[in-house]
C-alpha cells in the first residue's frame, strides 16, 4: 500500500504526499494539497479547500522526467478530461471545506475517486488511452 511521506516541515506548509514503490525504480505519490483559510478579517471567510495531485516518476521527490511512463495529473484532471466522466464540476476542481463534518464528506469523495481511478492509474493499470472493450 501507500504510506504517509514523514516531512513535518511539508505538512506545515498543506503538503501531504502518500507514496509508494513501483516496478523500475518508479514511484508513486498521492499529494493531498490543503489551503486553509482561517476566519479573520483577511480571509474574508473563504471555506478551505484541497485537492489531490497524482505523480508517477523515476525521478527522487517525483520530479519531472523525460520517461515516457511519467505522469503527473490532478485528480479532478484526470477523472474528467482524460476519463470524461463528469461526476466533478471541472477538470480544475479543489474540494472545499468549512469545519469537521465537510471536510469528511469530501475526503470520502476524493478518497472514492482516488481509490477508483487515481490508485489503478499510478499503478499503470488504467490507461485513459486504451481501447475500450465492449464487454
Amino acid at each position: 500500500g501507500y504510506d504517509l511521506k514523514q516531512e513535518p516541515m511539508r505538512w506545515l506548509g498543506g503538503r501531504f504526499r502518500y507514496t509508494k514503490t513501483l516496478p523500475d525504480n518508479f514511484m508513486a505519490y498521492i499529494e493531498f494539497q490543503v489551503l486553509v483559510y482561517n476566519d479573520n478579517a483577511w480571509s474574508g471567510k473563504q471555506p478551505s479547500r484541497f485537492r489531490v495531485n497524482l505523480i508517477r516518476s523515476d525521478v527522487a521527490g517525483g520530479k519531472p522526467s523525460q520517461h515516457p511512463d511519467y505522469v503527473q495529473r490532478t485528480l479532478s484532471q484526470l477523472v474528467v478530461e482524460d476519463f470524461g466522466v463528469e461526476i466533478l464540476p471541472s477538470s480544475e476542481h479543489w474540494w472545499v471545506f468549512t469545519e469537521t463534518d465537510s471536510l469528511g464528506k469530501a475526503l470520502a469523495e476524493a478518497g472514492h475517486l482516488v481509490i477508483g481511478y487515481g490508485i489503478p492509474f499510478l499503478a499503470g493499470d488504467l490507461n485513459p488511452n486504451a481501447p475500450q472493450s465492449d464487454d
